[in-house]
């Protein structure tokens, strides 16, 4: 079930978060993650609970989770 492309020196992988409803909570969440080093591009879609992040490598799991959790919501895992 795991969304991850590696295109010309960067990753991109496709996260289900629970819990956003607008798009504050699209900017909390992806504010947060963007925090992550590595990270170059977070977009967060609250109708499908959908964050897909592109990153110069593969990001550690736990950090996105920590990330998430601190903007009030939850990692479901990758789409």
């Amino acid at each position: 079930m795991s969304t991850q492309t590696d295109t010309q020196g960067s990753v991109t992988t496709v996260y289900k978060v629970t819990g956003m409803s607008c798009g504050h909570c699209e900017g909390s969440v992806s504010g947060e993650i963007s925090e992550i080093p590595g990270v170059t591009s977070v977009k967060a879609v609250a109708s499908t609970g959908e964050v897909t992040v592109v990153s110069e490598a593969p990001l550690d799991e736990e950090a996105v989770r920590a990330a998430v959790d601190e903007a009030g919501f939850e990692l479901a895992g990758q789409a």
